[in-house]
């Protein structure tokens, strides 16, 4: 059994009083009944999660995984693999793109190295990843959750090739025609689409038959959507609840919620991308995306842009007075 499915026998849940106290709350503070009801709902989601009936959200933080890919040697990215390497440098260096966004609302930025410069072997011939490295990253993401002090997590990704890795995770799992997963992921032209398509389809035939949701995760995976599985796992276990981010991300966490379909439950979505499989995943998961603003860049931004909705939905319920509050009890 590996390191993830032995941590995931084992799902703690969340404090359902705490939960309970935010909903009594917000049914009788000051304004009609039901008139911010999915924020609402969210503030009663971050009580549970954050065992607090005053949820707050006071140390966002991000955690970046970034990794290479051995199947980029099929012509799937617009950008070569060495471009990730360069896009983890300026995240360390708080240059990037989720540095500047998390700057913006006090959050940090942690971005690990999960396998960048080391690719996993090409998943059209074989498995992406090894049991042994498959653990060896999942302890990484461990470590990295395990030294976080933080109130809601954002995960996020850097890796070239890594949106034909979530396809080929999606394609597995949903079914129907591969194609249909694929999408331009950096903006490749459409014979590197066709490349990208024929690459999954390959990667998703040689899996047949494969049933267990981790294996499939370790066949046709990649390093980083490993680390955000296991992250995703290492937070629950802490009660740390999280803002998943967008196509690459919700396919690394697919694998956990068809081994366990309360496995997500301390989980929001930030976004819908403009990957058009995102959106057929998100449905096939039953989530619903704070935030749609055709965004495609990963990194952890689109998770980061919901981050306020979160701490606005907790401080429209524990910041607000109530009507007893404000008129008086009779």
């Amino acid at each position: 059994m590996s390191l993830l499915a032995q941590r995931l026998a084992d799902l703690p849940g969340p404090d359902l009083a705490a939960s309970a106290a935010v909903e009594e709350r917000t049914a009788q503070v000051l304004r009609p009944s039901g008139a911010l009801q999915w924020l609402d709902d969210v503030a009663a989601w971050k009580a549970g999660w954050q065992r607090s009936h005053r949820p707050t959200v006071e140390r966002p933080a991000a955690l970046v995984f970034a990794a290479d890919h051995g199947v980029a040697a099929a012509g799937v990215s617009n950008y070569p693999a060495e471009i990730t390497a360069s896009m983890l440098a300026a995240t360390q260096q708080s240059k990037a793109t989720i540095n500047a966004f998390a700057h913006t609302i006090g959050a940090t930025v942690t971005a690990v190295d999960v396998g960048v410069g080391e690719p996993t072997n090409d998943m059209r011939h074989e498995a992406a990843l090894s049991p042994e490295r498959f653990d060896e990253i999942t302890q990484v993401a461990f470590d990295a959750v395990d030294a976080l002090d933080t109130d809601l997590l954002v995960l996020g990704e850097l890796g070239i090739g890594n949106t034909t890795a979530a396809a080929a995770i999606a394609a597995a799992f949903a079914g129907g025609e591969a194609a249909v997963w694929v999408g331009r992921g950096t903006g490749i032209d459409d014979a590197g689409l066709e490349r990208k398509k024929t690459a999954v389809q390959e990667s998703v035939r040689r899996i047949a038959g494969v049933v267990d949701p981790l294996e499939i995760l370790r066949e046709v995976g990649g390093s980083e959507l490993v680390a955000m599985a296991a992250a995703t796992v290492a937070a629950r276990h802490r009660s740390i609840p999280i803002v998943l981010d967008g196509y690459i991300c919700t396919s690394s966490v697919l694998p956990l919620h068809r081994a366990d379909p309360a496995a997500l439950d301390h989980c929001i979505v930030g976004h819908c991308s403009a990957e058009p499989g995102h959106r057929k995943l998100l449905d096939a998961m039953g989530k619903k995306p704070l935030l749609d603003l055709d965004m495609r860049l990963g990194e952890g931004t689109g998770a980061m842009a919901a981050v306020p909705i979160v701490k606005m939905a907790c401080a429209g319920v524990v910041e607000v007075a109530t009507f007893d509050e404000w008129f008086g009890s009779e």
